[in-house]
C-alpha cells in the first residue's frame, strides 16, 4: 500500500508538507512525489535502515518519564520537515536579531542597568530571576557576548505565522541530533539529495569552533578550546562527546581541570598541565565553581570563577545569561529589542501572560482549560500545564500553585501547532512539530540553516520534548530557485 495524499488530512492545522488534502506545498512537492511512487514495503526497509543506523552510531538519548533513567536509541521519523529558502530568510534574521538585543540586555544587566532605570523592564523581576547572579556583575566577556549558543524554540499557528516559543541560552542541547538527522536521512533518503538543493548543517561544527576561538583571551593561531561535561551519567552526554570530537576538542570533567595560583586554566595530561582558553561548558552555573556557588558540587572546578573574571579564560556559554532564559523575562524581548536596537521584532513571541500581574493572572486562571501554564525556569517540558489536554484535578494543582506563586508561571493561549506528516504503522499521518535552530554569537552571528524538528509522536500530543518521549525529524531548508 503507497501513500494516498489525497487521504491525508491534518485537520485545521497548518501542515508543512501537504496544503490541503492531495496538494503537496511548492517547496515539499518533489518530496510528496516520491514518497508517493514509494512500495510499503520500500517505505517499511527505509525506516528499518534508519533505526539500524542510528543504533550502529549510538545516537541517545535518556527519557526520565518512564522512571527508569535508561538510555534510549534516538526516536526518529525519515520524512523530513520542509521550509523554502525564502522564507528561511526571514526567520533567520528574526533570530539574528533577538540574540542580538538578548546579549546587550544581558550584558546591560551586569552593567549600567539602563533597561531597568528606563521603566522597560523591573528590577524586582531580574532580582527574582533564578539565572541571575550577582557575581557576574562588572565582569566584560568579549566582544560583550554572553549567550554564545542560543536554541530558540519555534512554533507555527494555523494561520501558519512562525512564532518564538521560547529562548533557550543557558546550556541548549540538541545540536548533535540535529546532525546525526541529517547524516541519517542522507543514508535513507539519498535520492532527494541528488534532486533538490538542500542547504547543509554539517558546517555547524566548524562554525561552533571558529565562534569558540574567537573569544579567546589568547590571540593565538589555535586556541585551545575544551568541552566540559558532568559526565557519562549526564542525559545529553552523547551530544557533549559529539561536539568534542567532531571540533576536535577536548572533553574534558571538572577532575581534569585546575586553576593555578595566576589563575588560569589548565587540564591535567600525562603530558603534564596544558593551558585552556575557552571552555564550552555543559554544566550548570550553581555546580560551575565550588569555590563561588554549590560548595558541595564536584561537577565544576575550584577558582574557575576567578580565572574568567580576571580575562584569562572565557566560557561559553556565560554564567548568569540564564537571567534571559526565564520565561517571565521572554515576555518582555519584543521591548528589549525594541529599546536596544529601536526596532520592532521580527518574529513575534506568542501572547503571553504573567501570572505575577493580578489582572493577567485573573485571565489564566480563568481559562486554564485554553492555555498552556510553564513554570519560569523549568526546561525539557517539565513541570507545565497542557490546558486542552488536562484534567480537572490537574488544573486545580495549577491553579494552587500559580496563586502560591505567581512570579514563578506564565501562560499562554494553547496554538494549533503545525504538523507534518509521520510514518507510523506503514502510513503516514499528521503530527504536531516545533523547530530548534541554532545561533551562535560571537565576533559574528551565524544561524544554521534549519534546526532540531521535534515531533509529537502520540497522536494529538502537543508535547514535542526528547525528554517527555517525543522524536525528530530532518529539516531541509530548500531553495526553489535552484531545483
Amino acid at each position: 500500500m503507497t501513500i494516498d495524499w489525497k487521504s491525508y488530512d491534518p485537520g485545521e492545522c497548518y501542515d508543512e508538507i501537504i496544503s490541503t488534502p492531495g496538494y503537496a506545498r511548492q517547496a515539499a512537492k518533489n518530496l510528496a512525489a516520491w514518497l508517493r511512487r514509494l512500495s510499503h514495503e520500500d517505505l517499511q526497509s527505509r525506516k528499518l535502515d534508519a533505526e539500524l543506523a542510528i543504533i550502529d552510531k549510538g545516537v541517545t538519548f535518556t527519557v526520565y518519564s518512564d522512571g527508569e533513567n535508561i538510555d534510549r536509541a534516538w526516536p526518529f521519523d525519515i520524512v523530513p520537515r520542509v521550509i523554502p529558502l525564502r522564507e528561511w530568510q526571514v526567520i533567520e534574521a528574526g533570530l539574528k536579531q533577538r540574540l542580538q538585543a538578548l546579549n546587550l540586555f544581558i550584558d546591560d544587566l551586569y552593567h549600567d542597568r539602563k533597561i531597568i532605570r528606563d521603566g522597560i523592564v523591573p528590577e524586582s523581576l531580574i532580582k527574582e530571576s533564578r539565572g541571575y547572579r550577582e557575581e557576574c556583575i562588572g565582569i566584560k566577556p568579549a566582544h560583550r557576548v554572553w549567550a554564545h549558543i542560543c536554541g530558540s524554540d519555534l512554533v507555527r499557528n494555523a494561520d501558519g505565522t512562525m512564532y518564538v516559543l521560547e529562548d533557550n541560552l543557558r546550556v541548549p542541547s540538541g545540536v548533535s541530533y540535529m546532525l546525526e538527522n541529517r547524516e541519517v536521512t542522507k543514508r535513507v533518503l539519498p535520492e532527494m539529495f541528488e534532486n533538490n538543493t538542500i542547504l547543509p548543517v554539517d558546517d555547524y561544527p566548524d562554525n561552533l569552533l571558529e565562534m569558540l576561538q574567537s573569544i579567546s583571551p589568547r590571540q593565538r593561531a589555535k586556541p585551545e578550546v575544551a568541552v566540559l561535561t558532568p559526565g557519562i551519567y549526564n542525559s545529553a552526554y552523547f551530544e557533549h562527546a559529539f561536539l568534542a570530537r567532531s571540533m576536535g576538542a577536548e572533553l574534558v570533567e571538572g577532575v581534569d581541570l585546575v586553576v593555578d595560583k595566576d589563575d588560569c586554566v589548565f587540564m591535567k595530561t600525562i603530558h603534564g598541565l596544558e593551558r585552556i582558553d575557552v571552555i564550552y561548558r555543559r554544566v550548570d552555573d550553581l555546580f560551575l565553581d565550588p569555590e563561588i556557588f554549590n560548595p558541595d558540587s564536584a561537577l565544576g572546578v575550584s577558582g574557575l570563577m576567578r580565572a574568567w573574571r580576571k580575562g584569562n579564560v572565557a566560557l561559553a556559554n556565560a554564567p548568569g545569561c540564564g537571567v534571559a532564559d526565564d520565561k517571565v523575562v521572554y515576555s518582555y524581548v519584543p521591548d528589549i529589542i525594541r529599546y536596544y536596537l529601536d526596532e520592532d521584532a521580527m518574529l513575534p513571541n506568542v501572547p503571553t501572560y504573567r501570572c505575577n500581574d493580578k489582572k493577567q493572572r485573573e485571565h489564566v486562571l480563568a481559562n486554564l482549560e485554553t492555555m498552556v501554564v510553564k513554570p519560569a525556569n523549568e526546561s525539557g517540558g517539565y513541570g507545565m500545564l497542557v490546558g486542552p489536554q488536562s484534567t480537572k484535578k490537574e488544573r486545580e494543582e495549577f491553579r494552587q500553585l500559580i496563586c502560591k506563586q505567581p512570579r514563578n508561571y506564565i501562560g499562554q493561549p494553547a496554538l494549533q501547532l503545525s504538523t507534518a506528516p509521520t510514518l507510523c504503522d506503514g502510513t503516514v499521518e499528521p503530527r504536531h512539530l516545533d523547530l530548534r535552530p541554532f545561533i551562535l554569537q560571537g565576533k559574528d552571528i551565524r544561524v544554521t540553516a534549519g534546526g532540531l524538528t521535534r515531533v509529537a509522536m502520540k497522536k494529538g500530543s502537543l508535547v514535542v520534548n526528547s525528554s517527555q518521549g517525543g522524536g525528530s525529524k530532518d529539516t531541509w531548508i530548500i531553495d526553489q530557485d535552484k531545483n
